[in-house]
């Protein structure tokens, strides 16, 4: 192990992705599938996986390793798996179909997505996801999901960000709703076959490690209270990412990182944690009562215009007494060939720019205007308004009544908020972590999208993960069974569950004077703005002491009240922000050893002249891997970072350019 550098992390062992099969990329797959081992349909009702979460990813996964006859158990937090933050993806999924005629394909979609992710992602899995792309939506439709239809009964598609074509498929606003119930109603009918048993109100509060691999969880039922032990073969972590570091983000408020940071804990790496990303189309920021920010669906931007007043002066003025030469439809100006459909970083990015020189709108929180228009008066006159409505409508519908205002007649406000995180627990081809035996799939997982991911690109990651590749790969691995069983009272089991309770304990003991709600609050506050849409030395250094800080505080004078045995929020919240703390810290050293600036994570340091970001291929054309080297409560050991180069013989890596 080397030396601690700056006093934070060591650098230790390279890390490479053996599993990928040695062939021409667009053979890859097809090798892969042949060569991972079968297990046939006697033996495979004699083997068991858990799975955590139950959107996309998890959903498919359940739904499709239950049909194949493996003994499954299901387990959300929520009261319903169709509660699951999948549900409130709005705007599309992508696939190279091709459907317009318009130059698609699936190498241009795997060039799209290496390229939207600044050069950071896995050549391998991002090939594959382009190509199982077109299986999803065949496999969705003959589901009964009600996608967009042209006048003549075709499948539609619109454009997202970052792409010159038009290849994303889309049920209105409500996309991510109407593919979760798709995979939702998949999963229960092999619940009532009985290869799927389902656990609601669980959440997993650890894993198992038996002789190295992972064999079950530990979960609490969220009503009752109760510790449960939950065993079998295989694991599998399909729970989301971890946006709500930052407290204010789109996501659900129940999301949270416990799943993964548990498994990170025992030794999965987690790869990436700095690559959060924030959307460029959200409603701006209220005021400091707020808990969570609304997203609002980048297809917004295929008809909308996006400007700021020429002039600080013109911003408390109503939009539409503005005439138009004093608008800057400044993503236009910049990047002509994309105009407002560049990429989420480099829209995010620019905002906070025209917002920062005092150009912003809407009214003023604490001392600045956060917020620019999206406008549709153009659309509206192009298309007529029933047009409009048609394709938007519920959006529209959702903007007013939070917001009060008419986006039909006065210009919608918009600001960047936290979104999506291309960080997460490193797998290798397989989707398998570190940690034999243990898996993730979707967002859990960092494997495909870079340093930032494209509109529309999430639901298809967790779809071909959760339907297509997590069911040919985790096979290879149940293949070696069957495995010995694990009794409950083995003192792996029983330790693990220990530390479950003895954690639960200490939180109920502390009882300080602070809810866990101001901690998280004070944390995101920290996150976004150290570790946000900018970041540098200073901040970032700065960040980490504040962290530290405010985490000894944390597990001195929390108050948690209540019992254990019971439905108790405030305990559930407490787990949660004590590793977001952990996680806050991790994505801050991430940040700070990564001088360069690629995709969502802006140095300001490393810039172009003209402000775009400045990646520093020499040094940085690696995952970060970070394993957790031990302590608790405050106490930490040093994290260990372990690269793996990026290696691209399929694309070339330059520059990004949108203009």
């Amino acid at each position: 192990m080397s030396e601690l550098i700056d006093d934070l992390y060591q650098l230790g062992d390279q890390i490479e992705d053996t599993k990928a099969p040695e062939a021409p990329i667009e053979q890859m797959w097809t090798k892969a599938k042949f060569e991972n081992k079968l297990v046939n349909p006697t033996n495979r009702r004699k083997l068991s996986v858990i799975i955590v979460g139950t959107g996309l990813a998890g959903g498919a996964a359940a739904a499709t390793l239950g049909e194949a006859g493996y003994n499954v158990k299901s387990f959300c937090y929520q009261d319903s798996p169709r509660r699951a933050h999948s549900v409130a993806a709005q705007g599309g999924i992508n696939a190279a179909k091709n459907y317009n005629d318009d130059g698609d394909s699936i190498y241009r979609l795997f060039y799209d997505t290496v390229k939207g992710g600044d050069y950071r992602s896995r050549e391998s899995n991002s090939y594959r996801l382009a190509e199982v792309s077109t299986d999803i939506i065949d496999q969705c439709v003959s589901q009964g999901v009600p996608f967009a239809r042209d006048y003549g009964g075709l499948l539609d598609n619109r454009s997202f960000g970052g792409v010159q074509v038009a290849r994303t498929f889309y049920a209105r606003g409500q996309t991510g709703q109407q593919l979760l119930i798709g995979a939702y109603q998949a999963m229960e009918r092999q619940v009532a076959a009985g290869t799927v048993e389902q656990f609601t109100r669980h959440e997993m509060l650890e894993v198992v490690i038996v002789d190295g691999k992972a064999r079950g969880i530990i979960a609490r039922d969220m009503v009752t209270g109760e510790i449960e032990t939950h065993v079998a073969d295989a694991v599998v972590l399909a729970s989301g990412g971890y946006g709500n570091v930052f407290y204010l983000s789109t996501n659900a408020m129940g999301c949270n990182v416990t799943a993964s940071w548990r498994a990170h804990r025992k030794g999965a790496y987690f790869a990436n944690p700095c690559y959060t990303q924030i959307h460029p189309t959200c409603i701006p920021v209220a005021g400091d009562y707020q808990s969570k920010l609304t997203l609002m669906s980048e297809s917004l931007r295929n008809d909308g215009r996006i400007w700021v007043p020429k002039r600080a002066e013109d911003c408390e003025k109503d939009p539409r007494d503005i005439p138009e030469e004093d608008r800057d439809y400044y993503l236009e100006r910049k990047y002509p060939a994309f105009g407002n459909l560049v990429p989420r970083d480099i829209g995010s990015r620019q905002a906070k720019v025209v917002c920062d020189e005092g150009r912003g709108v809407g009214p003023k929180v604490g001392d600045f205007r956060r917020g620019v228009y999206l406008d549709f008066a153009n659309a509206i006159n192009r298309l007529g308004k029933e047009a409009v409505k048609a394709k938007y409508g519920n959006l529209f519908d959702m903007y007013q009544r939070i917001t009060g205002e008419n986006p039909y007649e006065v210009p919608m406000r918009i600001y960047p908020a936290v979104h999506y995180t291309m960080g997460g627990l490193w797998v290798d081809y397989d989707l398998e972590t570190t940690i034999p035996g243990l898996f993730a799939a979707g967002e859990a997982n960092f494997s495909d999208h870079g340093a930032n991911r494209l509109g529309a690109s999430s639901l298809m990651q967790c779809l071909s993960d959760g339907y297509f590749v997590l069911p040919n790969t985790i096979r290879d691995y149940l293949a070696r069974g069957p495995f010995e069983p694990v009794a409950e009272d083995a003192p792996e089991v029983l330790e693990a569950r220990k530390s479950v309770e003895d954690r639960i304990e200490k939180f109920l003991s502390i009882k300080g004077e602070r809810t866990v709600d101001s901690f998280h609050k004070e944390l995101g506050n920290i996150v976004w703005e150290y570790c946000g849409m900018e970041r540098n030395d200073a901040g970032l250094r700065k960040a980490i002491d504040l962290i530290r800080s405010l985490r000894e505080e944390f597990w001195r004078n929390l108050k948690v009240p209540g019992s254990a045995a019971t439905l108790n929020q405030s305990l559930e919240k407490a787990g949660r922000v004590a590793d977001f703390f952990e996680l806050a810290e991790l994505m801050c050293i991430d940040a700070l050893h990564r001088t360069e600036s690629c995709g969502c994570h802006f140095r300001t340091e490393s810039q172009t002249e003209d402000g775009e970001a400045l990646r520093d291929d020499d040094k940085f054309a690696y995952v970060a891997a970070w394993e957790f080297t031990g302590g608790d409560q405050g106490s930490y050991k040093p994290p260990v970072l372990h690269k793996e180069d990026l290696v691209y013989k399929n694309i070339a890596l330059k520059q990004r350019s949108y203009k």
